[in-house]
């Protein structure tokens, strides 16, 4: 079946006997063009079902008021949340933003860029997805000149403004709370090192880990997608060691859910034979049996952070501005999962 044949200015010109040019003046409410006619041309767009050409509208004007979104995946309770403040500023600054999702491949992210490229979007706010090493397609959106603003992924690779929180410092954090619990064995379920964040994560567990004389042996850390199966593997894996952890860190809450799942089919009591610390504060951490120590990473403050960076960009006359890097503290939510001194924990 054959594709129905777009509406054009020229068509709704044709209908009424009038110009192209006046039907776009019309349009746009030009003063020079009478209420009546206005009205007519509004009466044939609708019943013709004209819709705009977005793209060659930005183009004439140099500007789309649309903003490019990349996330890594939008199940994920931080990306969405950092979506929900981006859109909410950016609205209130006349613009829309479109999403895109990676779903943590660098093919698709490539082709989430060269998307939103064609689209004519006045910048991109991304956070780069797990697969990702060659930042060429990245380089391609500076080389337009418009702002690309990187969020929680991709610290100091792109020269380009960032916002995040101190994932070295998060690790230190949560394995100086694991010793206050008395723990002396501590593994950690991260991501791939390829990733700065993750690396940044395992680089400052492996210096909390010295500064506390804690063992550091290469098994109890595990490298993984992070998705909630790999949170189950990488504690069957933790579970054969002839010495088991006492205490597991992991860089993810579905990750953590899944480890959680083990140690519960296994009948370990969480948190005192071995306690569990997941991060980035997912609404169902607060919820299962026993409630999960996690991370916060104020993900609506980044988004909002993020939002803002852009309209600044947008905004300067001068090109050359210095560049701005972002880094939020992040905070401990202790819970049950990891907290010995309570006498009340379901386990």
């Amino acid at each position: 079946m054959a594709n129905k044949k777009r509406t054009t200015l020229k068509d709704i010109a044709n209908e009424l006997n009038i110009s192209p040019a006046a039907v776009s003046k019309a349009m746009h409410n030009d003063s020079r063009i009478s209420e009546k006619t206005k009205k007519e041309v509004a009466r044939v767009a609708k019943a013709l079902n004209y819709q705009p050409n977005h793209i060659a509208s930005a183009l004439r004007k140099g500007k789309s008021n649309l903003v490019g979104v990349i996330v890594p995946r939008t199940n994920s309770n931080f990306f969405s949340s950092v979506v929900e403040q981006i859109e909410a500023v950016l609205d209130k600054a006349g613009y829309n933003i479109i999403i895109t999702q990676s779903n943590e491949s660098f093919k698709k992210e490539c082709k989430n860029i060269d998307t939103l490229l064609y689209t004519q979007v006045d910048g991109i706010i991304a956070s780069m997805a797990n697969e990702t090493v060659d930042l060429s397609h990245y380089e391609k959106i500076k080389l337009k000149g418009i702002p690309l603003i990187v969020f929680d992924r991709g610290e100091n690779d792109l020269n380009v403004d960032y916002i995040g929180i101190d994932d070295y410092d998060s690790s230190h954090m949560i394995v100086e709370h694991l010793v206050e619990q008395g723990c002396k064995r501590i593994a950690h379920i991260g991501g791939y090192r390829r990733t700065r964040i993750f690396k940044n994560r395992i680089l400052g567990f492996i210096d909390a880990i010295e500064k506390n004389n804690l063992p550091q042996d290469d098994e109890l850390i595990i490298e993984s997608d992070l998705t909630l199966n790999d949170g189950r593997l990488g504690m069957e894996q933790l579970l054969k060691l002839k010495n088991r952890p006492d205490a597991v860190y992991v860089s993810n809450d579905y990750a953590a859910l899944g480890a959680l799942q083990v140690l519960q089919e296994h009948n370990i009591k969480v948190p005192y034979d071995i306690a569990l610390v997941g991060f980035s504060n997912e609404p169902f951490s607060s919820l299962v049996t026993p409630t999960i120590t996690t991370v916060n990473q104020h993900s609506g403050e980044i988004g909002k952070r993020a939002a803002e960076t852009f309209l600044k960009r947008i905004n300067q006359d001068d090109w050359k501005p210095k560049l701005t890097k972002t880094i939020l503290k992040s905070e401990l939510i202790v819970r049950a999962s990891s907290n010995r001194i309570l006498k009340d924990l379901t386990l």
